[in-house]
């Protein structure tokens, strides 16, 4: 048999997309020093897991490190080297530790630093050779972290520990909790030896001086999130979406829109066929009661979300095809129209968008 010879083919620049994710960088480096602000005498790193909180990883660090940031968490190893473009090794910290020693040997490679969360965790970082860590315990989340009555362990006692971390599992709210997870973070600090202490997330830095010590982690907040109330008024939104018609078409009285057709017209009705779907992270919870904006004007989202399209009623628009319509991004009156949460808003947003910064 012959061999096979696959030619590769040298393709255009393909053509403009019909979604645009337009990032705000300014209100982005606001919302840090913002947050830095609140924070006092402490410090503000930026959590900047899944992809920047699915703003893209380039897009979001050179804001933060223009704004002061210089402290940055991600989840996942595989996050590292998107972060490791921007930022030195020692500022990454990532917050699922070392499960093996593979992960292990890449931390040391690398220079970046785990945050580990059990005695096994420990065992495996010495057994790699150690060197500097983080250390989360945990204080009433029973997710990641110690437990306290591990603290004493012979792993742990050995462990060069850069900053002890813990994290509150109610901080959106006026919980108890909160009280009680500072009274238990403040009982493993004096347990602990650590260069830092770390607690408040977006959140937790509204809680007030108390639950600030060294080092906060804002995230949700950054990227324009409002997860207390007290923030309302000083972050800014981040994330703006556009995305383009496709169609319009007029409907007579009866017909019909969409899947299982669940929308019926009652008069005529002119409506537009928008590229923007579920596979993109608006999914049918926003058909319910959403709708996108065009010069001014609303276009309630009519019949189901499907993958790749929304469909809205235009009747009061002169929507044509081409135009572009934007969906409010505002996060908290989204996360109400959507019935998602904030964070669930940001990391859905699919990869079919065209990602800019703004620079006004």
């Amino acid at each position: 048999m012959g061999r096979r010879v696959i030619l590769k083919m040298t393709l255009p620049e393909p053509p403009p997309p019909s979604l645009r994710l337009r990032i705000d960088r300014q209100a982005l480096i606001s919302n840090w020093q913002t947050m830095d602000a609140l924070s006092g005498s402490a410090s503000a790193g930026a959590a900047v897991k899944a992809d920047g909180y699915g703003l893209g990883i380039d897009n979001v660090m050179p804001a933060l490190l223009q704004a002061g940031a210089r402290q940055f968490f991600v989840a996942h190893w595989g996050e590292v080297p998107g972060v490791l473009a921007h930022a030195p090794a020692h500022s990454i910290a990532v917050l699922h530790g070392v499960r093996n020693a593979q992960e292990a040997a890449y931390a040391r490679a690398t220079g970046v630093l785990p945050v580990i969360n059990s005695a096994e965790q420990a065992r495996v970082w010495l057994d790699a050779g150690g060197g500097a860590c983080h250390l989360m315990v945990d204080s009433g989340i029973n997710r990641l972290g110690i437990a306290p009555a591990q603290l004493g362990v012979e792993e742990v006692s050995r462990l060069e520990i850069d900053t002890l971390l813990s994290h509150l599992a109610s901080a959106d709210e006026d919980s108890e909790l909160n009280a009680r997870q500072l009274a238990r973070f403040q009982e493993a600090s004096s347990m602990i030896e650590a260069r830092s202490l770390s607690l408040a997330n977006s959140a937790g830095i509204a809680l007030g001086p108390d639950y600030h010590f060294d080092l906060t982690r804002p995230g949700l907040a950054l990227y324009g999130g409002i997860p207390r109330r007290e923030l309302a008024d000083s972050i800014r939104q981040v994330a703006h979406i556009e995305a383009a018609v496709l169609q319009t078409r007029d409907l007579e009285p009866g017909e019909t829109v969409g899947y299982n057709a669940i929308w019926q017209a009652r008069k005529p009705t002119r409506v537009a066929t928008i590229s923007l779907g579920y596979a993109d992270g608006i999914l049918r919870s926003w058909g319910d009661r959403g709708a996108l904006q065009h010069d001014g004007r609303n276009l309630p989202i009519i019949g189901r979300v499907s993958m790749d399209m929304i469909i809205v009623d235009c009747t009061n628009s002169p929507l044509k095809e081409g135009d572009f319509c934007s969906l409010s991004y505002d996060l908290p009156k989204a996360s109400k129209t959507a019935q998602l949460s904030q964070y669930e808003l940001l990391t859905l947003l699919g990869s079919r968008f065209d990602r800019t910064v703004s620079t006004d």
